[in-house]
């Protein structure tokens, strides 16, 4: 087998989150229903998670009792057993490996449902799973690239978009797609030669940056101006959130670097209930025009004052 370890792409010391992590993450890129020609490796990746899920196993791997240039029975027979009849909650996955689905702390039902979220077609305003590798002989699948705005791709939204090539197509974006998210859009591809069946479009996603938003997983994060006098005597303001402006409490005493949370204004990824939250930032600014009274106030306000923001710094 090869080294789990560098199969699922982790360090040696990973925890059991990271591992389950990084195991959902590839087993959503290369399963073989989503990816044809992934079968073999996406084995791979279940043998790996397999061996690095269970602490007795992956302490043998760690103690050399079966290594990366090791065959599978070397851990004896039972060891792949447990892979391949591996429970209730096992089914069979295309290529025939199986597919253990209590990996992902789900029925087998709710992880093809994840799976398949990201790849999908418009069909009356609707996700529908597409399960058809090739729509009839010769028809072709076609790839196309298109960048979406930051909110739409944040919030997701049904559109009417025209691909490179002038077709208008309807499509449904998931809330929380990310750059490299595909979809599969049935029957949009080219016609087959032979038959009068046509492949289907396959569009690659890229999310476009947005001026003031970021993300990081489902969070999002802004960095927001406010007024001396709001920081040092507290306000309520409003500010911008990607489902709309909201109400936001600037406590007093507030400086540039302060954070305050936005509960549930973040993503809702594949448009689940739960939502990740909004961070926001705040920049004390000083306004353009410095006038004559505010100079004379800090002044006068330095002079009984001995604050220096720099007594603790150091660079050893």
């Amino acid at each position: 087998m090869d080294d789990p370890y560098k199969t699922l792409g982790i360090k040696k010391n990973a925890s059991s989150a990271e591992i389950k992590s990084a195991y959902r993450k590839l087993a959503k890129e290369h399963h073989p229903d989503l990816n044809s020609g992934n079968a073999e490796h996406f084995k791979n990746i279940s043998s790996a998670y397999d061996v690095l899920s269970d602490k007795t196993k992956r302490a043998r791997f760690d103690r050399g009792e079966f290594d990366s240039g090791a065959s599978a029975q070397r851990s004896g027979p039972g060891f792949w057993r447990n892979w391949s009849e591996g429970g209730r909650a096992n089914r069979q996955a295309s290529g025939g490996h199986s597919f253990n689905f209590d990996q992902f702390g789900g029925s087998g039902a709710d992880i093809f449902s994840e799976l398949f979220k990201n790849n999908s077609h418009f069909n009356d305003g609707s996700i529908q799973q597409n399960n058809n590798r090739t729509a009839g002989k010769n028809s072709k699948d076609t790839k196309y690239k298109l960048t979406v705005p930051f909110i739409e791709a944040a919030t997701g939204i049904k559109k009417k978009v025209t691909l490179s090539d002038g077709k208008t197509v309807n499509m449904t974006i998931p809330s929380g797609t990310e750059t490299g998210t595909k979809l599969r859009l049935k029957g949009q591809g080219k016609r087959g030669k032979e038959t009068a069946s046509t492949g289907d479009a396959i569009i690659e996603l890229t999310v476009g940056e947005h001026n003031y938003f970021t993300r990081k997983d489902n969070d999002i994060y802004l960095e927001f101006p406010v007024t001396i006098q709001e920081a040092i005597l507290g306000a309520a303001i409003v500010a911008p959130t990607i489902h709309g402006n909201v109400a936001l409490k600037v406590p007093a005493g507030s400086n540039s670097g302060t954070k305050l949370r936005l509960k549930e204004k973040g993503i809702a990824k594949n448009n689940q209930v739960a939502k990740g939250d909004q961070y926001v930032s705040l920049r004390v600014m000083l306004p353009e025009k410095v006038d004559r009274d505010l100079i004379e106030f800090v002044e006068k306000w330095a002079k009984s004052n001995n604050y220096n923001p720099r007594k603790k710094f150091k660079i050893d």
